[in-house]
């Protein structure tokens, strides 16, 4: 099948073309990369959009249950949803265990949702490095919302925040202490942060959290672009299935008021014109990894042992070298 077949196949809404499509843009290969970048610019000719969610939080705090009970809220309204979960990888491997599925069991039956576990593959962030070709691919399908679930709160999480429309940092109930430990730069990103398991006799203590963080969110600078009282905290219960259509509604109140006011398709180009410095970055680093340069690395490296170079000179002739080449 030619990546047209398969283009046309995924713009018809085809599940399992899509689910190919993204293992083809995965792919380190060569002549993979040509054809994924072959099949990206023909469904971009479709111009759909999905409302990209970002998803933040830290190990335990609910993300995988949260993640289902909203998307199975969101399914029940009549929306499509891909659900793009960035696995753990190991350094030393590079495998992972990919159990969203697993975790996700009701969200992974249903006939509106889409589940798509990749690894991290120690990427900077905890997110794939072609989860945008994935949310790309998505759109094209016509799914309405992509949630895309990181590994972990870092302080490179700023990778999602450039690929996502709305940013959610997921947090869990805790004691005043525990705001000490939240970077401010999560903080800054965050449109809204959600707490988590506010049920039982945890309720009352996410209550306070909820305060805690609302306070805080408002000791940082109001975003100009964004209306009055975001961004904001709230409580929401994934096991009980509580606050998320609040939640929901708050989402959507932010994304319109960005579209109305210019930003959504600012933030959009912007957006595509960081990863397109990415992507060089990212080429200037994989010719490093052939022969020719790896020999002169070596070569270079050599010189800089010895003394005969100092490192800024031999990086600036390293450099030159990949220019020229």
């Amino acid at each position: 099948m030619n990546t047209a077949e398969l283009g046309d196949r995924i713009l018809n809404g085809d599940r399992r073309a899509l689910a190919r499509a993204i293992t083809l843009v995965e792919s380190g290969r060569s002549d993979h990369r040509s054809q994924a970048s072959d099949l990206l610019a023909h469904v971009g000719k479709s111009g759909r959009q999905s409302l990209r969610v970002g998803l933040s939080g830290t190990p335990g705090v609910g993300k995988s249950t949260f993640i289902e009970s909203f998307g199975m809220m969101l399914t029940a309204q009549g929306l499509r949803v891909a659900v793009l979960a960035v696995d753990p990888s190991s350094a030393r491997s590079g495998g992972s265990i990919l159990g969203d599925k697993t975790r996700m069991e009701r969200l992974s039956r249903d006939r509106n949702a889409f589940i798509r576990p990749s690894p991290s593959q120690t990427h900077l962030g905890g997110v794939a490095r072609r989860t945008r070709e994935a949310i790309a691919l998505c759109e094209a399908a016509g799914f309405d919302v992509v949630l895309i679930e990181t590994v972990g709160v870092g302080q490179s999480e700023t990778v999602v925040s450039e690929m996502s429309d709305l940013f959610l940092l997921l947090l869990a109930p805790a004691g005043g202490d525990e705001l000490q430990g939240v970077k401010r730069g999560i903080m800054e990103m965050a449109d809204m942060i959600l707490v988590n398991k506010a049920d039982g006799d945890l309720k009352a203590t996410a209550t306070r959290t909820c305060a805690d963080y609302a306070g805080a969110l408002r000791l940082l600078r109001k975003r100009p672009q964004d209306p009055e009282g975001f961004p904001k905290a709230m409580t929401v219960s994934a096991v009980e299935e509580h606050g998320l259509e609040e939640a929901w509604g708050q989402m959507q109140s932010l994304s319109q008021s960005r579209r109305d006011s210019g930003y959504w398709n600012a933030n959009r180009s912007a957006q595509a014109q960081y990863w397109f410095e990415q992507e060089v970055r990212a080429a200037l680093l994989a010719r490093l990894a052939t022969s020719q340069a790896r020999s002169e690395m070596e070569r270079l490296g050599e010189e800089v042992r010895k003394g005969n170079l100092s490192p800024s000179a031999a990086a600036d002739t390293m450099l030159d070298t990949l220019v020229a080449g």
